[in-house]
């Protein structure tokens, strides 16, 4: 089942698409979930023609007995001609399935469906908002000319509905407004989403109709050219490069077909990542290999593949599956970490530290807009695309800790509806992530201005010690580059930083926030740097390491073995005995 807001998004778009389709005087007869589809922006598009019939109109019909059943509208049943109102009737049976989970007139076999078509009464579930059970009624017309859609006004009848009023037409038809869903692909060409059955069958040739007789000259550049005889020709040299993009499902090639693998970047506790060269064009890829008896990659593959596009998140390239380890090809971080470009310069001004931030907390917006928490913002996995100083080559990486919001059934949740449909605990969880990448980021600003971090002294601070003063929410304000300063980055630093993750800022806020907002008017002051680059970063890792720092846990014996057991064992051995 859908929502109510998520229905009245797809429906709309598809109600502009049957009316294109009707003002060139084509019915589509054929309108059912299975032939709509949704593009890699997460719009639909309309597919299979086959049952389509052109040159109809209201006053010229159509007799054919065809469809899916279940979708029929009654004068499509009774076969004595039918319109292109006959769409609007399937297009009201689609969103009483979308809203219900079940189709309206659904009998044990296909005579009786059809009756059912013909006769039955429809039973409206209360559940559903007034205006939608309005629109169904309006929709669910046995006489044709009754139905709403089919009128001189045709689709404008419907566009006027109440349940439609929300919807802004004019940025709809530009398709300005944002899909409900973005399926977890990159490309138009990405077959992510399709059922491995299918995707995992070898291609066939389908060879069109012979020529007739009569067609003495035939013109290739309309027909069928067998496989072989385009192979017999000369191969232009772009048809040897395989294609960019690479699907984890019905990808027969192996890894090392592709790439030749080269020196790690770094290592971790159940990856590590290599420079990698691709075979064919001699580019250059960075590649994480996931060891999948540690770890599950399916949720950082879907978040790449879905948001990876953003030009401030690393693009996913490639993916691929050996059973053991799967491998995720992407752009090669060529500028290195973030904060070792920081601290290479000598100076650092309050103007350059807020470009930065702006850069990398509007992707954080955008992630958390969308439902993604990212929880691993440490400084290591902000990097640089290439050597130029431009925050616009910011990437944010790795995301194998990052969560997408789901429901207790497992999917995806459309993040501006959710607080209607989600289990409080789920949102709560949620925001307490989203906190934690504040809190990252707040961590990461405060070394960018004063040269340290906050919480920890230097790389020998035990945990202990680090999350003691985590916990207690102080931190310096005063002193070495704090002197100099603005009280507009201090408080915005507070706010980041806050021990309260309810009270701490959000993404939005902080970019709202006038050391953000107005930046252009920030000082160009050369802020110093207090303590040797190995020194900052090995306080750095401290920090995060901290923050995963598992306490000591006692080993728990049987309970039998307690004192308490032993001494009741005893007594009831002394009361028998009596």
């Amino acid at each position: 089942m859908f929502t109510e807001e998520d229905v009245k998004f797809y429906l709309a778009e598809l109600a502009l698409a049957l009316d294109h389709l009707h003002s060139l005087g084509i019915v589509y007869r054929d309108l059912k979930p299975e032939n709509i589809l949704l593009d890699e922006a997460g719009h639909i598009k309309l597919t299979d023609f086959g049952l389509s019939k052109e040159s109809v109109d209201q006053e010229k019909k159509a007799y054919s007995f065809c469809g899916t059943v279940e979708y029929m509208a009654p004068e499509v049943v009774n076969r004595r001609g039918h319109t292109q109102s006959a769409d609007w009737w399937s297009f009201g049976v689609l969103m009483f399935e979308m809203l219900t989970g079940t189709l309206p007139f659904q009998g044990k076999d296909r005579n009786e469906t059809m009756n059912m078509i013909l006769k039955a009464k429809l039973g409206m579930p209360q559940f559903l908002s007034p205006e939608a059970q309005s629109l169904l009624r309006m929709l669910f017309k046995r006489n044709p000319s009754n139905r709403l859609g089919a009128g001189s006004d045709g689709v404008e009848e419907i566009k006027r509905h109440l349940f439609f009023s929300t919807v802004d037409w004019n940025k709809l038809y530009r398709r300005e407004i944002q899909p409900p869903f973005k399926p977890a692909s990159g490309k138009p060409e990405d077959t992510f989403c399709f059922d491995p059955e299918f995707t995992a069958k070898t291609p066939k040739d389908s060879p069109g109709v012979p020529p007739s007789a009569n067609a003495h000259q035939l013109f290739k550049g309309f027909s069928f050219v067998a496989t072989t005889a385009i192979e017999d020709q000369k191969i232009s040299p772009l048809t040897n490069i395989l294609p960019i993009v690479q699907q984890l499902h019905g990808n027969s090639a192996q890894f090392n077909d592709v790439y030749e693998p080269k020196e790690d970047i770094g290592v971790g506790s159940y990856s590590v990542c290599k420079r990698c060269i691709h075979i064919a064009t001699n580019m250059e890829f960075a590649v994480k290999i996931i060891d999948k008896s540690k770890r599950d990659p399916s949720e950082e593959i879907e978040i790449l593949m879905r948001y990876g596009q953003h030009p401030n998140i690393i693009t996913l390239k490639d993916v691929y599956d050996d059973g053991r380890y799967v491998y995720l090809v992407t752009e090669l971080m060529k500028g290195g970490e973030l904060l070792d470009r920081i601290l290479r310069e000598k100076y650092f001004s309050e103007r350059e530290a807020s470009d930065v931030l702006y850069i990398i907390t509007k992707t954080v917006d955008y992630l958390h807009c969308q439902g993604v928490v990212h929880r691993d913002l440490k400084p290591s996995n902000i990097l640089y695309m290439d050597d130029s100083t431009n925050a616009d080559s910011i990437r944010i990486c790795d995301f194998g800790f990052a969560k997408q919001l789901r429901g207790e059934n497992g999917l995806l949740l459309t993040p501006c509806y959710t607080a209607n449909f989600v289990a409080p605990e789920v949102l709560m969880r949620q925001g307490y992530d989203a906190a934690c990448d504040i809190w990252s980021l707040g961590v990461l600003f405060y070394t960018m201005l004063a040269g340290y971090t906050p919480f920890a002294n230097g790389p020998n601070d035990t945990p202990e010690e680090i999350l003691l003063r985590i916990g207690s929410g102080k931190f310096s304000l005063s002193g070495g580059n704090w002197d100099t300063v603005s009280d507009a980055a201090k408080d915005l630093l507070s706010h980041m930083l806050h021990v309260d993750p309810h009270q701490r800022y959000t993404a939005e806020q902080v970019l709202k926030h006038s050391w953000i907002a107005c930046r252009d008017q920030l000082p160009h002051y050369q802020l110093n740097r207090q303590d040797a680059p190995h020194l900052v970063k090995g306080a750095m890792a401290a920090t995060y390491s901290a923050l995963n720092h598992k306490t000591f846990q006692p080993v728990l014996e049987p309970v039998g073995a307690s004192s308490l057991a032993q001494r009741r064992s005893m007594k009831k051995l002394t009361s028998t005995d009596l």
